[in-house]
């Protein structure tokens, strides 16, 4: 995956519950009270790695992706809380795969790795 591949897919995942293309998205499954597809949160742990990589010297990011950043890691975090308080079983490492994004969406905000 290069950079401009990770850039789209990351604001496709982030902005799904704007757009509701696809039912099996990421944060539109979380809505649902449904685990991720397999696959999905490694697909998107490595855009997010790869968005790092292309983006750590750059002084400005643009507004679409820092959006979908911030709405990927803000709405999952939340949606998952949501699905725990409304008795949702989630995966027993979903909880981690969050965190794990948040870091790497702080990390692409701070230009160095926060892990």
């Amino acid at each position: 995956m290069d950079y401009k591949t990770a850039r789209n897919f990351l604001i496709d995942r982030g902005t799904a519950l704007l757009t509701q293309r696809n039912p099996d998205d990421f944060l539109v499954r979380l809505r649902s009270g449904k685990a991720p597809v397999p696959g999905q949160l490694t697909s998107i742990l490595l855009a997010l790695k790869i968005s790092f990589d292309a983006l750590k010297e750059e002084t400005y990011l643009d507004r679409e992706l820092i959006h979908a950043l911030h709405l990927l890691c803000f709405e999952s975090r939340y949606l998952y809380e949501v699905g725990l308080k409304s008795g949702v079983e989630w995966p027993p490492m979903l909880n981690e795969d969050i965190d794990r994004i948040a870091i790497a969406v702080r990390s692409i905000f701070a230009g160095t790795w926060q892990g």
